[in-house]
Protein backbone atom coordinates (compact mmCIF):
# COMPACT_ATOMS: atom_id res chain seq x y z
CA UNK A 1 0.00 0.00 0.00
CA UNK A 2 1.28 3.28 -1.14
CA UNK A 3 1.56 5.77 2.06
CA UNK A 4 1.83 9.64 3.03
CA UNK A 5 5.23 10.46 3.98
CA UNK A 6 4.53 13.03 7.19
CA UNK A 7 6.70 15.95 8.56
CA UNK A 8 6.15 17.47 11.68
CA UNK A 9 6.53 20.50 12.02
CA UNK A 10 7.53 20.77 16.05
CA UNK A 11 8.85 18.22 18.66
CA UNK A 12 5.49 19.77 20.95
CA UNK A 13 4.44 17.42 22.92
CA UNK A 14 0.68 16.54 20.99
CA UNK A 15 2.96 15.27 18.07
CA UNK A 16 5.50 13.06 20.29
CA UNK A 17 2.46 11.67 22.66
CA UNK A 18 0.05 11.12 19.92
CA UNK A 19 -0.03 11.97 16.05
CA UNK A 20 3.39 10.57 15.53
CA UNK A 21 2.45 6.93 17.81
CA UNK A 22 -0.77 7.26 15.49
CA UNK A 23 1.34 7.49 12.64
CA UNK A 24 3.66 4.32 13.18
CA UNK A 25 -0.31 2.45 13.82
CA UNK A 26 -1.59 3.79 10.53
CA UNK A 27 -1.80 1.68 7.88
CA UNK A 28 -1.18 4.73 4.86
CA UNK A 29 1.44 6.86 6.39
CA UNK A 30 4.98 6.99 7.47
CA UNK A 31 6.47 9.52 9.65
CA UNK A 32 9.18 10.45 7.63
CA UNK A 33 11.04 13.53 9.01
CA UNK A 34 10.62 15.90 12.16
CA UNK A 35 11.71 19.26 12.91
CA UNK A 36 12.69 22.07 15.18
CA UNK A 37 14.31 25.09 15.95
CA UNK A 38 17.40 23.57 18.45
CA UNK A 39 19.54 20.64 18.01
CA UNK A 40 17.39 18.75 20.18
CA UNK A 41 15.12 17.37 17.78
CA UNK A 42 18.22 14.92 16.65
CA UNK A 43 17.46 13.29 20.24
CA UNK A 44 13.76 13.02 19.46
CA UNK A 45 13.68 11.62 15.99
CA UNK A 46 16.05 8.96 17.36
CA UNK A 47 13.93 8.04 20.18
CA UNK A 48 10.56 8.16 18.03
CA UNK A 49 12.17 6.18 15.15
CA UNK A 50 11.69 8.79 12.73
CA UNK A 51 14.44 8.94 9.98
CA UNK A 52 15.41 12.48 9.37
CA UNK A 53 15.18 15.56 12.12
CA UNK A 54 16.31 18.72 11.05
CA UNK A 55 17.00 22.23 12.74
CA UNK A 56 14.76 24.49 10.94
CA UNK A 57 11.28 24.16 9.60
CA UNK A 58 12.26 25.67 6.41
CA UNK A 59 14.32 22.83 5.76
CA UNK A 60 11.95 19.95 6.46
CA UNK A 61 9.55 21.64 4.37
CA UNK A 62 12.30 21.83 1.59
CA UNK A 63 12.63 17.99 1.28
CA UNK A 64 10.72 16.92 -1.83
CA UNK A 65 10.29 13.34 0.04
CA UNK A 66 7.56 14.67 2.14
CA UNK A 67 4.00 14.98 1.04
CA UNK A 68 1.86 16.04 4.20
CA UNK A 69 2.67 18.13 7.37
CA UNK A 70 1.63 18.30 10.51
CA UNK A 71 1.64 21.56 12.47
CA UNK A 72 0.88 21.58 16.35
CA UNK A 73 2.61 25.10 17.05
CA UNK A 74 1.83 27.77 19.45
CA UNK A 75 -2.00 29.07 18.06
CA UNK A 76 -0.30 32.46 16.39
CA UNK A 77 2.12 30.68 14.70
CA UNK A 78 -0.08 28.46 12.37
CA UNK A 79 -1.38 31.24 9.64
CA UNK A 80 2.86 31.77 8.66
CA UNK A 81 4.06 27.46 8.72
CA UNK A 82 0.50 26.63 6.72
CA UNK A 83 1.32 29.19 4.27
CA UNK A 84 4.89 28.27 3.95
CA UNK A 85 3.90 25.01 3.86
CA UNK A 86 1.21 25.31 0.90
CA UNK A 87 4.21 27.21 -1.01
CA UNK A 88 6.08 24.24 -1.07
CA UNK A 89 3.15 21.86 -2.06
CA UNK A 90 2.79 19.72 1.07
CA UNK A 91 -0.96 18.90 2.33
CA UNK A 92 -1.63 20.17 5.94
CA UNK A 93 -3.06 18.89 8.67
CA UNK A 94 -3.52 21.82 11.77
CA UNK A 95 -3.88 22.14 15.08
CA UNK A 96 -7.06 23.40 16.32
CA UNK A 97 -8.17 26.29 16.74
CA UNK A 98 -6.92 26.96 13.04
CA UNK A 99 -6.05 30.35 13.36
CA UNK A 100 -6.54 33.41 15.61
CA UNK A 101 -9.59 34.41 13.81
CA UNK A 102 -11.65 33.94 10.68
CA UNK A 103 -10.34 36.93 8.72
CA UNK A 104 -7.00 34.44 8.98
CA UNK A 105 -8.64 30.92 8.56
CA UNK A 106 -10.27 32.26 5.19
CA UNK A 107 -6.69 33.89 3.74
CA UNK A 108 -4.44 30.19 4.76
CA UNK A 109 -7.70 28.47 3.45
CA UNK A 110 -7.74 30.23 0.01
CA UNK A 111 -4.04 30.05 -0.06
CA UNK A 112 -4.21 26.14 0.44
CA UNK A 113 -6.79 26.04 -2.48
CA UNK A 114 -5.26 28.43 -4.93
CA UNK A 115 -1.76 25.87 -3.80
CA UNK A 116 -3.71 22.74 -4.55
CA UNK A 117 -3.00 20.90 -1.09
CA UNK A 118 -5.15 19.65 1.26
CA UNK A 119 -5.81 21.72 4.47
CA UNK A 120 -7.43 20.07 7.34
CA UNK A 121 -8.09 21.38 10.88
CA UNK A 122 -7.23 18.74 13.46
CA UNK A 123 -10.66 18.28 15.52
CA UNK A 124 -9.42 14.54 15.99
CA UNK A 125 -12.44 13.86 18.46
CA UNK A 126 -15.02 14.02 15.54
CA UNK A 127 -13.36 10.88 13.40
CA UNK A 128 -14.63 8.72 16.71
CA UNK A 129 -17.59 6.68 15.65
CA UNK A 130 -19.49 7.44 18.30
CA UNK A 131 -20.53 11.10 17.00
CA UNK A 132 -22.17 9.34 13.58
CA UNK A 133 -24.06 6.70 15.95
CA UNK A 134 -25.07 10.44 17.84
CA UNK A 135 -26.62 11.19 15.00
CA UNK A 136 -28.06 8.39 13.66
CA UNK A 137 -30.10 8.36 16.98
CA UNK A 138 -31.08 12.02 16.20
CA UNK A 139 -32.17 11.36 13.30
CA UNK A 140 -34.07 8.14 14.05
CA UNK A 141 -36.42 10.00 16.07
CA UNK A 142 -35.57 8.37 18.87
CA UNK A 143 -35.16 11.52 21.37
CA UNK A 144 -37.92 13.55 19.54
CA UNK A 145 -37.54 16.74 18.47
CA UNK A 146 -33.86 18.57 19.28
CA UNK A 147 -34.40 21.23 21.52
CA UNK A 148 -30.89 21.92 23.42
CA UNK A 149 -27.21 20.74 23.40
CA UNK A 150 -24.65 21.49 25.77
CA UNK A 151 -21.69 20.80 26.16
CA UNK A 152 -18.39 20.67 28.70
CA UNK A 153 -14.57 20.82 28.38
CA UNK A 154 -12.66 21.73 31.06
CA UNK A 155 -9.43 20.62 33.02
CA UNK A 156 -7.34 21.65 35.54
CA UNK A 157 -4.25 23.91 34.17
CA UNK A 158 -0.87 23.08 36.05
CA UNK A 159 2.12 24.95 36.08
CA UNK A 160 0.47 28.45 34.43
CA UNK A 161 3.79 30.33 34.83
CA UNK A 162 5.46 28.44 31.86
CA UNK A 163 2.37 27.20 29.67
CA UNK A 164 1.77 29.03 26.67
CA UNK A 165 -2.08 28.74 27.21
CA UNK A 166 -1.38 31.71 29.67
CA UNK A 167 0.07 33.75 26.97
CA UNK A 168 -3.13 36.11 25.29
CA UNK A 169 -0.75 37.31 22.34
CA UNK A 170 -0.11 33.61 21.73
CA UNK A 171 -3.70 32.79 21.34
CA UNK A 172 -4.13 31.44 24.94
CA UNK A 173 -7.58 31.30 26.55
CA UNK A 174 -10.34 28.58 27.75
CA UNK A 175 -12.43 29.41 24.50
CA UNK A 176 -9.23 29.00 21.88
CA UNK A 177 -8.14 25.48 23.72
CA UNK A 178 -11.49 23.84 24.67
CA UNK A 179 -14.58 25.87 23.40
CA UNK A 180 -13.47 25.09 20.05
CA UNK A 181 -13.96 21.39 20.50
CA UNK A 182 -17.67 22.29 21.90
CA UNK A 183 -18.44 24.80 19.27
CA UNK A 184 -17.69 22.53 16.80
CA UNK A 185 -19.78 19.69 17.79
CA UNK A 186 -22.65 22.08 18.40
CA UNK A 187 -22.73 23.22 15.19
CA UNK A 188 -21.73 19.64 13.49
CA UNK A 189 -24.47 17.96 15.60
CA UNK A 190 -27.13 20.07 15.27
CA UNK A 191 -26.44 21.01 11.26
CA UNK A 192 -27.11 24.59 12.01
CA UNK A 193 -24.95 27.67 12.41
CA UNK A 194 -24.96 29.96 15.69
CA UNK A 195 -26.70 33.10 14.77
CA UNK A 196 -26.36 34.92 18.07
CA UNK A 197 -23.74 34.53 21.20
CA UNK A 198 -23.84 35.45 24.56
CA UNK A 199 -20.78 34.53 27.00
CA UNK A 200 -19.24 34.99 30.24
CA UNK A 201 -15.76 34.59 31.62
CA UNK A 202 -14.05 34.81 34.20
CA UNK A 203 -9.76 35.96 34.01
CA UNK A 204 -6.45 35.52 34.65
CA UNK A 205 -5.93 38.75 36.78
CA UNK A 206 -2.27 39.24 35.53
CA UNK A 207 -2.16 37.93 32.37
CA UNK A 208 -6.38 38.84 31.21
CA UNK A 209 -6.56 35.09 29.69
CA UNK A 210 -10.09 33.75 29.68
CA UNK A 211 -9.78 31.06 32.93
CA UNK A 212 -13.66 30.20 32.71
CA UNK A 213 -16.15 30.86 30.04
CA UNK A 214 -20.00 29.90 29.99
CA UNK A 215 -21.62 30.72 26.57
CA UNK A 216 -25.33 30.95 25.33
CA UNK A 217 -25.63 30.11 21.51
CA UNK A 218 -28.80 30.66 19.73
CA UNK A 219 -28.63 28.53 16.05
CA UNK A 220 -30.36 29.32 13.44
CA UNK A 221 -32.89 26.34 12.63
CA UNK A 222 -34.18 27.18 16.71
CA UNK A 223 -31.85 24.85 18.71
CA UNK A 224 -30.24 26.34 21.53
CA UNK A 225 -26.76 25.78 22.87
CA UNK A 226 -25.14 25.91 26.25
CA UNK A 227 -21.51 25.32 26.75
CA UNK A 228 -18.28 25.87 29.34
CA UNK A 229 -14.55 25.61 28.96
CA UNK A 230 -12.75 26.48 31.81
CA UNK A 231 -8.84 25.43 32.46
CA UNK A 232 -9.44 25.67 36.14
CA UNK A 233 -12.04 23.04 36.77
CA UNK A 234 -11.97 19.28 37.20
CA UNK A 235 -11.22 17.56 33.64
CA UNK A 236 -14.63 17.03 31.93
CA UNK A 237 -15.19 16.53 28.10
CA UNK A 238 -18.94 15.48 26.97
CA UNK A 239 -22.04 17.04 25.67
CA UNK A 240 -25.67 15.88 25.42
CA UNK A 241 -28.37 16.45 23.24
CA UNK A 242 -31.91 16.97 25.09
CA UNK A 243 -35.30 16.54 22.43
CA UNK A 244 -38.59 16.22 22.75
CA UNK A 245 -38.58 12.31 24.08
CA UNK A 246 -35.39 11.89 25.22
CA UNK A 247 -31.85 12.68 25.94
CA UNK A 248 -28.65 11.31 24.61
CA UNK A 249 -25.56 11.76 26.75
CA UNK A 250 -21.65 11.32 25.56
CA UNK A 251 -19.57 11.48 28.94
CA UNK A 252 -16.44 11.06 26.65
CA UNK A 253 -16.80 12.86 23.55
CA UNK A 254 -13.69 14.95 23.03
CA UNK A 255 -10.84 12.14 24.77
CA UNK A 256 -11.88 8.86 24.28
CA UNK A 257 -8.40 8.62 24.21
CA UNK A 258 -8.06 8.51 27.72
CA UNK A 259 -10.86 5.74 28.37
CA UNK A 260 -8.96 3.12 25.87
CA UNK A 261 -10.77 4.58 23.37
CA UNK A 262 -13.90 3.81 24.39
CA UNK A 263 -16.95 6.07 23.85
CA UNK A 264 -20.08 5.96 24.98
CA UNK A 265 -23.30 6.68 24.14
CA UNK A 266 -26.27 6.59 26.90
CA UNK A 267 -29.61 7.16 25.67
CA UNK A 268 -32.87 7.66 27.54
CA UNK A 269 -36.20 7.91 26.46
CA UNK A 270 -39.69 6.43 27.48
CA UNK A 271 -38.48 5.39 30.90
CA UNK A 272 -35.50 3.36 29.98
CA UNK A 273 -31.67 3.95 29.66
CA UNK A 274 -29.22 2.48 26.79
CA UNK A 275 -25.53 2.59 26.73
CA UNK A 276 -23.74 1.69 23.81
CA UNK A 277 -20.02 1.54 23.89
CA UNK A 278 -17.90 2.36 20.79
CA UNK A 279 -14.83 1.87 20.42
CA UNK A 280 -11.88 4.02 17.90
CA UNK A 281 -8.10 5.17 18.26
CA UNK A 282 -9.18 8.53 17.37
CA UNK A 283 -5.60 9.84 16.01
CA UNK A 284 -5.28 6.68 14.44
CA UNK A 285 -8.26 7.52 12.34
CA UNK A 286 -7.39 11.32 12.17
CA UNK A 287 -3.86 10.13 10.00
CA UNK A 288 -5.80 7.60 8.13
CA UNK A 289 -8.82 10.25 7.10
CA UNK A 290 -6.05 12.65 6.13
CA UNK A 291 -3.73 10.41 4.28
CA UNK A 292 -6.37 8.21 2.52
CA UNK A 293 -7.82 12.02 1.29
CA UNK A 294 -4.00 12.48 0.35
CA UNK A 295 -3.79 9.30 -2.10
CA UNK A 296 -7.41 9.62 -3.33
CA UNK A 297 -8.12 13.02 -3.55
CA UNK A 298 -10.99 12.50 -1.44
CA UNK A 299 -13.36 14.61 0.58
CA UNK A 300 -12.29 15.87 3.94
CA UNK A 301 -14.48 15.50 7.37
CA UNK A 302 -13.68 18.40 8.74
CA UNK A 303 -14.32 21.13 6.04
CA UNK A 304 -12.44 24.70 4.94
CA UNK A 305 -15.95 26.29 5.35
CA UNK A 306 -16.59 24.86 8.54
CA UNK A 307 -12.87 25.44 9.96
CA UNK A 308 -13.86 29.60 8.65
CA UNK A 309 -17.48 29.26 10.22
CA UNK A 310 -16.03 27.62 13.64
CA UNK A 311 -13.51 30.68 13.45
CA UNK A 312 -16.41 33.32 13.43
CA UNK A 313 -18.47 31.74 16.48
CA UNK A 314 -14.85 31.58 18.45
CA UNK A 315 -14.19 35.42 17.61
CA UNK A 316 -17.97 35.94 18.44
CA UNK A 317 -17.50 34.77 21.46
CA UNK A 318 -14.52 36.51 22.64
CA UNK A 319 -16.18 39.79 21.38
CA UNK A 320 -19.71 38.84 23.51
CA UNK A 321 -17.26 38.11 26.33
CA UNK A 322 -15.12 41.63 26.06
CA UNK A 323 -18.31 43.49 25.81
CA UNK A 324 -20.67 41.37 27.93
CA UNK A 325 -22.89 42.15 25.22
CA UNK A 326 -24.54 39.79 22.92
CA UNK A 327 -23.05 39.67 19.67
CA UNK A 328 -25.21 38.66 16.14
CA UNK A 329 -23.43 36.39 13.46
CA UNK A 330 -24.85 38.08 10.32
CA UNK A 331 -25.59 35.88 7.38
CA UNK A 332 -22.30 37.39 5.36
Amino acid sequence: MKKVRWGIISTANIAQTQLIPAIFRSDNAEAAAIASRSNKVHGVAAALNIPKAYESYEELLDDPEIDAVYIPLPNHLHKEWVLKAAAKGKHILCEKPAALNAKEAAEMIQVCQASDVKFMEAFMYQLHPQHARVKEIMASGEIGDIKLIRSSHSFYLENRESDIRMDKSMGGGSIYDLGCYSIQAIRHLADAEPVEVQVVSGRDAATGVDMLSSAYLVLDNGVTAIFDCSFDMVSRNEYEVVGTKGTIKVPYAFRPDINAGMGLVIVESDGTVRQEKIYGDLYRLEVEHFSSAVLDNSALAITAESTIQNMRVIDACYKASETGETVSLNAD
